[in-house]
């Protein structure tokens, strides 16, 4: 298991785009910043397949210093929850398996932009017969 820092992302991005990397660290900077942006004013972030990053807000509570045992404060505080999505799931699912983003992209016909279509749900139809 590796560590991948951002710079190591933008290489990989900018080689499978062909873009330049100086465009390409602009728009996973800007795309970074958005992110915390909009967690900072707690709105919750979809992205189809890859998973939703919700802001959780947590209770102050009491907690316990271990080497004392005395009581300690905690406040209350907001957190970040990230919950997997389809394809990131599926992907760790596979032992051992090299995914590419292509192979990925060319099994999913889902179009990212497009809202999530509701599912509603079937009931039978009701028995009208008499008992």
């Amino acid at each position: 298991m590796a560590t991948i820092t951002k710079k190591e992302l933008i290489d990989q991005i900018a080689d499978a785009t062909g873009e330049k990397r100086v465009a390409v660290k602009k728009i996973v900077q800007a795309f970074l910043d958005s992110i915390i942006i909009e967690l900072g004013k707690s709105n919750r972030l979809e992205f189809r397949d890859f998973g939703v990053f919700e802001v959780k807000h947590r209770k102050s509570r009491m907690a316990q210093n271990p080497k004392t045992l005395e009581p300690v404060p905690v406040p209350a505080k907001r957190t970040v929850k990230f919950k997997v999505g389809r394809l990131m799931k599926q992907t760790l699912s596979e032992d051992g398996a090299v995914v590419t983003l292509a192979s990925m992209r060319s099994n999913d016909d889902d179009d990212d932009d497009a809202p999530a279509p509701k599912k509603s749900a079937q009931r039978p139809p009701a028995d009208t017969t008499a008992r």
